[in-house]
């Protein structure tokens, strides 16, 4: 008798971490629905590696501050369940999408708070709830947050505190559905070299080595310092690790 193979949700997945962390996904035998909110081709070329690398994967636009979008989502991917992967649920949802602003607190415009809010919070909250019943009992969720919730940097007061909540709403849903054997975990990444923030950390040679410096490990992150430990979170091996905040950082700000 062959087990089901696992499959994992990742939004966000077109690019930067969420690229990585579906590759990843893949290198570790599970197959992928990736969403992606206008970048259809990168989705593509993502779809493609994942299915080089031998597992299945599909494609499915998400703009995650639609919360009214998300029951004809979920239609989607029940129908992508069915066609592509040929079951009913999935194992692993990882919520990942995601946009930065880099604005002063005293700057920060209601309508940028109101942006970052609906992706980073309220989104995350609701699409996790529709969720529910498509997840498998014994299922994980992961919630990405950010090395800034911990410490912080200028710039960075609306999003950080969205990632906040999202860490409290990760202690919450572990708790509530414990009964299903579903884990939930915080992944909180440092400061990584992607498009992120107009990649600000990639491209700013000045803020690339301030990042550096205050570094433990000396050297800014790559996206693939982060694919690889939400790909293990997905894992048996992971299996009783719940309600956790893991900050990925190369020890950023001890």
């Amino acid at each position: 008798m062959t087990t089901q193979t696992k499959i994992a949700l990742v939004t966000g997945g077109s690019r930067g971490l969420g690229k990585d962390m579906a590759l990843s996904l893949a290198n570790k035998g599970i197959d992928v629905i990736l969403t992606y909110n206008s970048k259809k081709d990168e989705a593509l070329a993502v779809v493609a590696a994942v299915q080089k690398a031998g597992r299945k994967a599909v494609a499915l636009q998400l703009n995650t501050t639609q919360v009214k979008s998300f029951d004809a989502f979920f239609a989607q991917v029940k129908a992508a369940l069915k066609d592509t992967f040929q079951a009913e649920r999935f194992d692993f949802l990882v919520n990942n999408a995601g946009i930065g602003v880099h604005k002063s607190f005293a700057e920060t415009t209601e309508d940028e708070f109101d942006l970052l809010v609906n992706i980073h919070f309220k989104g995350v909250f609701f699409l996790t709830q529709k969720a529910l019943p498509l997840i498998n009992d014994g299922g994980r969720i992961i919630n990405l947050s950010t090395g800034l919730a911990r410490f912080s940097l200028a710039g960075y007061s609306a999003y950080a505190s969205m990632k906040g909540a999202i860490e409290t709403l990760t202690k919450y849903q572990a708790k509530e559905l414990g009964a299903r054997g579903i884990a939930v975990n915080v992944v909180a990444p440092g400061a990584i070299e992607t498009d992120f923030g107009g990649g600000a950390v990639r491209d700013n040679a000045q803020l690339n080595q301030y990042v550096a410096g205050v570094t433990a490990l000396g050297r800014t992150g790559k996206p693939d310092d982060i694919g690889s430990v939400v790909a293990f979170l997905c894992t048996d091996d992971a299996k009783w690790i719940n309600a956790q905040r893991i900050e990925v950082s190369g020890g950023m700000n001890l």
